[in-house]
């Protein structure tokens, strides 16, 4: 069977997508992954085969404002209206792509919308990986105001959803999702040594994700160095996973920051005692994986969604963008490390999602039913 994957050009969105896009590979399926051109390295990275669907996306219009002004729902809307312009653009390289490739599955990522109008115009099957614990409808309301724009119709539903969150965190609205258990990738990131080492301290990690700390507009990236310095001061060691660039324009920080720069964090998460983050999914997901608890600090889009998941787990905190502050954010962290019971209850969801199916599992179920192509 031949697999046609698609994503936008963002790690977050396709990263999730690695580990059954791998698992197809290994059971003799074909695996194409297209993509914006200037994502190609990104998917080449990850061991699979890409191909572009035709110029380098812009997310000058994506967001990370924690507080819009015109609020959170207008917010995701423009997201999806960003979202549907790219999908107009790139429907006609892969148009290109399946006439001469031929898939028999569509498989993409929630906010990629060509796939999904490609699957119905050849009559072929599709399914949704479902990243993020909130419903936005916004996205769909959004992509569909462009694409009508461009005389496109609404992308259809999928035939089938793949959900990697636990289900005793999901909403009403995905009670019809399949399952598939989080295996995180984490990209081109080399493991460090210390992570092999014996530690005599608490271990903080920080993280921001990709989007976060490229926009000035939320509190979390402006204050993220005055944060570092707050972690401090509760003698623990301090680890920061951010891009290298970024990284590279921080002043000294003090010694107890052990490393600042790009982390493999399935490797990392477990031989840390807390992570505090965006709210990101694959960040959220992957401290779950590894019974690690959180303090959440969202910014925008489905992150508020995934915080909440993880305070009603009982396995963490969350502080809302009003309340980041440096020394908020520590005197929370404490908390959690002074409370055993936000690791106890962030293990009870981890032996969850160990019991999930496994990516190899699922790609025995994505045989597509006979369905007549489109001529």
């Amino acid at each position: 069977m031949r697999i046609l994957v698609t994503t936008v050009a963002l790690p977050g969105h396709f990263f999730p997508l690695v580990p059954l896009a791998w698992a197809a590979r290994a059971a003799g399926h074909e695996v194409l992954v297209a993509c914006a051109a200037e994502f190609v390295r990104t998917v080449l990275g990850s061991g699979l085969p890409a191909v572009t669907t035709g110029p380098g996306e812009r997310f000058d219009d994506i967001s990370a404002d924690d507080r819009p002004v015109a609020g959170l729902t207008e917010q995701r809307t423009e997201h999806g209206r960003v979202f549907g312009r790219m999908a107009a653009r790139n429907l006609p390289g892969l148009r290109e792509i399946a006439k001469a490739w031929k898939p028999d599955l569509v498989l993409s990522e929630r906010a990629e919308f060509a796939g999904p109008l490609l699957a119905a115009q050849s009559g072929l099957p599709q399914i949704e990986l479902h990243w993020g614990m909130a419903e936005l409808p916004e996205y769909r309301t959004g992509a569909v105001t462009e694409l009508s724009k461009r005389d496109l119709p609404a992308p259809p539903e999928p035939g089938r959803w793949l959900n990697p969150w636990p289900p005793s965190l999901r909403r009403p609205y995905a009670a019809g999702h399949d399952s598939i258990r989080t295996l995180s990738y984490n990209g081109e990131a080399r493991v460090p040594d210390w992570v092999m080492r014996q530690r005599r301290r608490p271990r903080i990690c920080l993280t921001l994700g990709t989007v976060v700390p490229r926009s000035g507009t939320n509190q979390v990236a402006h204050g993220a160095v005055d944060i570092v310095r707050a972690l401090c001061g509760l003698g623990a060691e301090v680890v920061v996973a951010i891009d290298d660039g970024i990284a590279a324009t921080w002043p000294p920080l003090p010694p107890s920051v052990r490393h600042v720069g790009r982390l493999p964090l399935s490797q990392v998460l477990p031989v840390c005692d807390v992570l505090i983050h965006h709210g990101g999914q694959g960040t959220s997901l992957t401290a779950l994986e590894t019974g690690l608890p959180q303090l959440v600090l969202p910014v925008f889009d489905d992150q508020f969604d995934n915080a909440e998941a993880v305070v009603r787990a009982g396995a963490g905190l969350s502080l809302p963008p009003h309340s980041v502050e440096p020394a908020t954010i520590a005197q929370q962290c404490a908390e959690i490390l002074a409370t055993p019971g936000f690791r106890s209850a962030a293990a009870v969801i981890a032996h969850e999602i160990a019991a999930m199916p496994t990516p190899l599992h699922v790609v025995t179920t994505l045989h597509p039913p006979p369905l007549r192509r489109v001529a």
